[in-house]
């Protein structure tokens, strides 16, 4: 039975068919593939069934997830810990701290989450032992194997001697399940079709480029899409800096993301993303899946998606949970829509005149302490809402990272805070603060 009160930490009542279905086939059959879309809530369906099974007798690694992605690794630890349950959960990931995941490991957890790489080094450097796991997870595993983790997930994989159940994960149909996993009694529950429950309305649109410049285009259109929450989705790193410095020059807001940068600017991007300090998000098909960010609106396809599987998770940002939304595709004079697109596509003319967007109401406030200062959330709010002057309604969302904090405030008032706050401290710690660009 799953507790109703881990349901209301996630202000819902009841679960969805999906998530029912997979604590179900948890219960009776051995191994699982769950293909489900985008947002439809597969991350809650696989942990609810782990909680029911983890013994509080014991202090060793239990579960092992393993995510293609720093940022999924970190979604699934938020989402574990937001159950509000006894259970340990540490998170292991390139660009993140060694040092500090080896003192976390000094406790073995109950819960391991992390990218192949990390985990398999924390295995051969024995700074972690899986070898007693019961359950491994595989979330998102088409991406990890793109990504070329094969010999690590193998590595793993025979590393574990006491496996009890696989669960693989995906937003599309798995073309194969290599041999290497060890799964025989298997059971696949199959929700890429049932989309009318996970997801809303999706507005296909096409935009012919009339000119030489795709990119001019581009800039036109998001005149047309305003403040809307919208990401746009490239193939390659350099076009998505091509596009982040017209942007600019344009002083249009906005975040640029792709695997090139440091962790810690991936997650100052994606943190203003979510707070609203920044609408949009021009990126490379790492944001299409697997990362904890608000509902999008607009998805523009800058560059056309090379296949199906890439389109749907694109797609698959926008019109979620019942909500609508649009995705555009941007085509050049000698483009076509792909063949694999089979529904019609709304035809869209571009304004001749660029309209710059109304800037944010918010901005983002960096703060120099964070969880491993002792520093949480409340401490935060009382400093700002004290010394700060802030009002309830000026302050935004919160994100406490290990040594620093980013939260949102009014643009109107984030100049006046800081040096209001300027001397305070938090935990008798001196602090600095800044405005983050």
């Amino acid at each position: 039975m799953i507790q109703a009160s881990i349901l209301a930490n996630f202000k819902i009542e009841a679960l969805n068919s999906m998530q029912q279905e997979t604590i179900e086939a948890f219960n009776i059959t051995k191994d699982l593939i769950l293909i489900s879309p985008t947002g439809s809530g597969k991350t809650l369906a696989f942990l609810l069934p782990i909680i029911n099974v983890l013994n509080a007798e014991r202090r060793d690694v239990q579960v092992i997830i393993i995510v293609p992605t720093r940022e999924l690794a970190l979604q699934i630890e938020g989402v574990f810990k937001q159950m509000g349950s006894i259970f340990k959960i540490n998170c292991c990931y390139g660009g993140h701290s060694v040092q500090i995941e080896r003192n976390n490991l000094s406790e073995p957890p109950a819960v391991l989450v992390g990218t192949p790489g990390r985990i398999a080094h924390h295995i051969r450097k024995k700074t972690l032992n899986i070898t007693t796991a019961n359950y491994l997870i595989l979330d998102e595993f088409d991406k990890s194997l793109e990504s070329g983790f094969k010999e690590e997930m193998l590595f793993i994989i025979k590393t574990i001697k006491q496996l009890n159940k696989r669960i693989l994960t995906s937003a599309t149909i798995l073309k194969e399940i290599p041999s290497f996993l060890g799964i025989k009694d298997i059971k696949v529950l199959n929700y890429s079709e049932t989309t009318k429950e996970a997801n809303g309305v999706l507005t296909l649109k096409s935009v012919r480029v009339k000119g030489d410049d795709k990119l001019d285009a581009l800039i036109l259109l998001l005149g047309v899409i305003g403040f809307q929450p919208t990401i746009v989705f490239c193939n390659h790193r350099d076009a998505v800096s091509r596009v982040s410095e017209q942007l600019s020059r344009l002083n249009f807001e906005h975040g640029f993301y792709h695997g090139g940068l440091e962790q810690i600017e991936r997650e100052k991007t994606l943190i203003k993303f979510r707070n609203g300090s920044i609408n949009l998000l021009i990126s490379t098909d790492l944001a299409a899946r697997g990362l904890d960010i608000p509902e999008i609106k607009v998805v523009v396809h800058y560059q056309l998606p090379n296949s199906l599987d890439t389109m749907i998770h694109r797609n698959g940002r926008t019109a979620r949970m019942n909500a609508s939304g649009t995705a555009y595709f941007l085509l050049d004079t000698d483009d076509y829509l792909p063949s694999f697109i089979e529904n019609t596509c709304e035809e869209e003319e571009l304004p001749k005149k660029f309209i710059l967007p109304k800037p944010s109401q918010w901005r983002t406030l960096y703060i120099s302490a964070g969880k491993k200062d002792k520093v949480n959330k409340m401490d935060i709010v009382g400093m700002l809402l004290k010394k700060g002057a802030l009002k309830k309604e000026e302050l935004g969302k919160i994100e406490v990272l290990d040594h620093s904090a980013y939260i949102a405030i009014k643009s109107d008032k984030i100049v006046k805070t800081i040096r209001l706050i300027k001397e305070e401290r938090i935990k008798n710690k001196k602090v600095k603060t800044e405005i983050s660009f």
